[in-house]
């Protein structure tokens, strides 16, 4: 997952998850008062405020080893700070959903219900349609550019 932080200089800066060592990530979780790290990509993905800070907070702690969660603040949190999904992160939802889906031949169905919300949390929301391409299921891509036309 990536986080997109403005910073008050307009200056983007994009902080991956990825980049976490396993020892930040439990330090996250503990931030976030025992949370599993599941739950807390959730949040992510809600664009929870307290999520987001804590993942800009790790990075800031690198730092300024002695930077406190509970002193740690993103003044415009809301304009500032977004979450926004891999394409990794975009063909592992993707996969989980044809495999649960197969047994209810409703893949196809499930797919055009859940692709809106994977191209709006998309780093690239290109990425969505070549996920879905590299899943032979191209298709749905077409189907969605011919109802938009």
């Amino acid at each position: 997952m990536i986080i997109t932080h403005t910073l008050s200089d307009g200056t983007v800066e994009e902080l991956s998850t990825d980049d976490l060592t396993a020892r930040e990530a439990a330090d996250i979780e503990a931030a976030m008062g025992g949370s599993q790290w599941q739950r807390i990509e959730a949040l992510l993905q809600l664009q929870d405020p307290t999520a987001l800070r804590a993942v800009v907070w790790i990075f800031r702690r690198r730092e300024q080893a002695d930077l406190k969660f509970d002193d740690f603040d993103i003044p415009g949190w809301r304009r500032r700070l977004k979450a926004r999904i891999t394409r990794p992160e975009i063909e592992d939802a993707l996969s989980n959903l044809m495999l649960q889906a197969i047994s209810s031949k409703s893949e196809d169905t499930q797919i055009d219900l859940l692709a809106p919300h994977l191209r709006k949390l998309a780093q690239d929301p290109a990425d969505v349609d070549a996920a879905l391409d590299g899943l032979g299921k191209g298709h749905l891509v077409k189907r969605r550019q011919d109802s938009e036309d």
